[in-house]
């Protein structure tokens, strides 16, 4: 996934990837551990996609709100 493609994204869209890259993580690591996977960058990829969602959706639970709106 690239930054751009994920910031074209509306936040329920960024939730649901979100949800979808935890898992696949968590299948992952089942796979690791059983010795089906070998590939660790597989992992690291996956913690890194997760990083990147989470820190859009943060960045857009800060950001100000838009004129005309209040929260």
């Amino acid at each position: 996934m690239d930054i751009k493609e994920l910031r074209a994204l509306d936040t329920d869209e960024l939730q649901i990837r979100l949800d979808q890259a935890c898992k696949d993580m968590m299948n992952l690591r089942f796979q690791y551990t059983m010795g089906q996977q070998n590939d660790t960058s597989k992992l690291r990829i996956a913690r890194r996609n997760i990083a990147r969602i989470r820190t859009l959706l943060r960045e857009r639970e800060l950001a100000p709100a838009p004129e005309g709106k209040t929260q």
